[in-house]
């Protein structure tokens, strides 16, 4: 390997592709502690084959091809992660929902901003987008990753799949493909606003749902903005059933405060509703926001308190003020 491919050097190599390669297992698994994990395992797994690492190919087309492997292995059981709109048509606002669905693989957020910022492109770790790829055949998700997210040139990806460059083009069409009919009948990409625009709309949506204010909050919503609450399959699209689920099922939020952080590259809220006993707030949900344009075009308010407000660094409680 020479003096630039010594062992240490290969190792110490490896450990800085780990922030990437968590956001390619998360976009590919639909899980961030299933791509921790997954990152892990295949670092492992390069650490140990560094001695059979001979330079033939760039490290970084070396160690995406384990990676790309342990997460092959990991969708070998052929159930895929999916978001509400995925199982079933939306229902009215004013219903309750049925028991939660646990059985269901949801998607799950991603804290903070896309994890390798230098490789994103677009919406490519919006909730909606790691929600379509699960759609994907696991080669095909992780051809189009590799090539439209990810940069990889298409001899490149041939040589990580151990295929053709013709095989490797092919899968590449065939998942743009489906990509592109799942976005025409989900009402296409969102318009992504400026950072400036998303940061003033998600501070006015915090306001407006501290305050309850249903009239501030309808003039947010883009006219068929969607509402999810995994664990449960219910979704609302449009502001008439969002309001309705606000002002009834949901009504105990009000009085909810809601505390900033940041989730798959959008504004995300940690929701604390009142305690029963008056002493201050309790973890409710985390909202994802998603927008369009001057609109928010999605909501999804993730009831896995437990687990998620750890993971994204909020509060156990909030104290009354």
């Amino acid at each position: 390997m020479g003096d630039s491919g010594a062992p240490g050097a290969v190792a110490e190599g490896l450990e800085e592709y780990r922030a990437e390669l968590t956001g390619y297992c998360y976009r590919m698994l639909g899980s961030y502690a299933e791509a921790e994990d997954a990152v892990q395992e295949a670092l492992v797994r390069a650490w140990r084959s560094l001695d059979r690492f001979e330079g033939r190919s760039a490290l970084r087309t070396w160690v995406y091809r384990i990676a790309t492997n342990v997460c092959l292995d990991a969708l070998a059981s052929g159930r895929r992660r999916a978001l509400p709109m995925d199982l079933s048509a939306p229902s009215e606002g004013g219903t309750p929902p049925a028991p939660p669905q646990e059985s269901v693989l949801w998607v799950e957020p991603c804290p903070g901003g896309d994890p390798e910022a230098a490789a994103t492109a677009g919406e490519s770790v919006r909730l909606a987008f790691v929600a379509a790829l699960q759609h994907l055949p696991p080669r095909q998700r992780a051809t189009l990753i590799l090539r439209d997210v990810l940069g990889f040139s298409a001899r490149e990806v041939a040589a990580l799949h151990s295929c053709t460059v013709a095989s490797a083009n092919s899968a590449l069409q065939r998942a743009r493909a489906t990509l592109a009919a799942r976005r025409h009948t989900t009402d296409g990409p969102a318009a992504r606003p400026s950072d400036s625009v998303r940061r003033v709309l998600a501070e006015r949506y915090a306001t407006a749902f501290s305050r309850y204010d249903m009239e501030e909050l309808s003039m947010l919503l883009h006219v068929d903005a969607t509402l999810c609450l995994p664990p449960y399959a219910k979704w609302m699209r449009g502001v008439p059933d969002i309001h309705a689920w606000l002002t009834g099922p949901a009504i105990g939020c009000r009085g909810s405060r809601l505390v900033p952080t940041q989730a798959n590259g959008s504004p995300a809220f940690g929701q604390y509703r009142p305690s029963r006993d008056g002493t201050g707030y309790v973890p409710w949900a985390l909202q994802v926001v998603e927008f369009s344009g001057t609109r928010i075009s999605g909501i999804a308010a993730f009831r896995d308190t437990d687990r998620l407000f750890p993971l994204f660094g909020l509060p156990e409680r909030l104290d009354a003020v």
